[in-house]
């Protein structure tokens, strides 16, 4: 169904672009990676992770191993924290230059991965900070090498050339979108993420469903941005509820990573619109809210708001959830309940209210969304007009269930 919603006169930009190693014993690939870094003169490393998943998934040994082995120094900035900080940045770039890196390489899930991007474009530009760099002050054409050493099956950051970082006395939370942060080298093995908690799991696979939905539905839409998606909601739909059942699945942790490759790759093509440039504000407000349940909890009123307008590729989006879908534009609030039944099927019952949001906040929720540097640019590309009539409607449909 979804082709009747293509315009097959306007031109599109098909991205396929990093290289990523991906499935079980992806991470001995870092052999070759090491080895292909010392050929070219690489021999000390910035590496930018979490305090303790890098060690705790199993990457770490043989990434220092690798390294050993090869002769490469290293550097690590172990204290990414999830929201990343634009002053986190900044002292992973300072502990990097001065040690001389001439890479850097980000492990964990997309805040560790983010923010060694943002860090290889300061080790590349003399003076430039973070704050610069998310204030859209500078632009950058150049970066240092980044290997994303992925550990979430959510984020697809590793396929991709976004990166975002929260600059916490605004509570902005901007997204950068480079070529020169495309990684040159990436692995996706499914073994490290065999640990990730229950409630991880289901975030970052929601994560990848978002990425889908909206970069199947933006002005920007391609086929290669939808294809994917399908893909990848399909995918999730079959084996999240699986790996809720057994998190020892392997099958169904490999199929879920393959989703978020989809999902990466297909927002790298078609980009993102309304949840992901409203979800910014709430965890810029609240640092420690997941990303994922972010989405999660205003995913149902943005399909809502968007049906009318790509009901067709919706309906071919959900079809493996919701069947009976037409992909006629009266059935928004029908799909909308739909979705949000289904999250809550998979382990989603949490809105806005609960995580401590009122409608005493949502003004300001409003004022953020349109004033953090990069969101206007997201609400411009979604497919509906996005007034601040229609973010405020999707944040005040948000606080409570649909489904009572």
């Amino acid at each position: 169904m979804w082709k009747s919603d293509t315009d097959i006169n306007q031109v599109v930009e098909l991205r396929v672009k990093p290289n990523v190693y991906f499935g079980f014993g992806a991470i001995n690939k870092i052999e070759d990676i090491a080895q292909d870094l010392k050929k070219k003169g690489i021999d000390k490393v910035l590496v930018v992770s979490g305090r303790n998943a890098y060690k705790s998934s199993g990457a770490w040994a043989v990434i220092e191993k690798a390294f050993k082995s090869n002769s490469i120094e290293y550097t690590n900035y172990a204290e990414v924290t999830p929201n990343p900080t634009a002053d986190a940045v900044d002292a992973a770039a300072k502990q990097g230059k001065e040690f001389g890196a001439k890479a850097v390489m980000g492990i964990g899930g997309g805040s560790p991965i983010d923010a060694a991007k943002s860090a290889a474009i300061i080790l590349a530009n003399e003076g430039v900070t973070a704050r610069d760099l998310y204030e859209f002050k500078f632009i950058p054409e150049k970066a240092v090498p980044i290997i994303a050493i992925n550990l979430t099956h959510g984020t697809g950051t590793e396929t991709n050339r976004f990166a975002v970082v929260t600059i916490p006395e605004t509570h902005y939370k901007p997204a950068i979108a480079y070529d020169c942060i495309y990684p040159s080298y990436s692995i996706d093995d499914p073994a490290l993420m065999m640990g990730l908690s229950p409630e991880q799991t289901i975030y970052v696979s929601i994560d990848a469903v978002n990425h889908s939905v909206e970069a199947a539905t933006t002005k920007v839409a391609s086929p290669l941005s939808i294809t994917a998606a399908k893909e990848c909601i399909e995918l999730v739909a079959k084996y999240l509820p699986k790996i809720n059942e057994n998190p020892n699945d392997k099958e169904a942790r490999y199929f879920l990573l393959y989703a978020s490759v989809l999902g990466g790759v297909s927002f790298d093509n078609g980009l993102l619109h309304f949840t992901h440039a409203l979800e910014h504000p709430l965890s810029g407000v609240k640092p420690k809210l997941s990303h994922g349940l972010g989405l999660a909890m205003i995913l149902p009123a943005v399909i809502k708001y968007i049906y009318p307008a790509k009901a067709k590729t919706i309906a071919t989006l959900f079809h493996t959830i919701i069947p009976e879908l037409k992909g006629t534009p009266d059935e928004a609030e029908y799909a909308a309940k739909k979705v949000e039944a289904w999250l809550q099927s998979v382990g989603i019952t949490k809105k806005l209210s609960d995580e401590g949001f009122s409608e005493n906040d949502i003004d300001t929720l409003v004022d953020l969304t349109f004033e953090t540097p990069s969101l206007a640019g997201l609400i411009s590309i979604a497919p509906v007009e996005g007034t601040k009539e229609v973010v405020k409607a999707i944040f005040t449909e948000s606080l409570h269930p649909y489904n009572k």
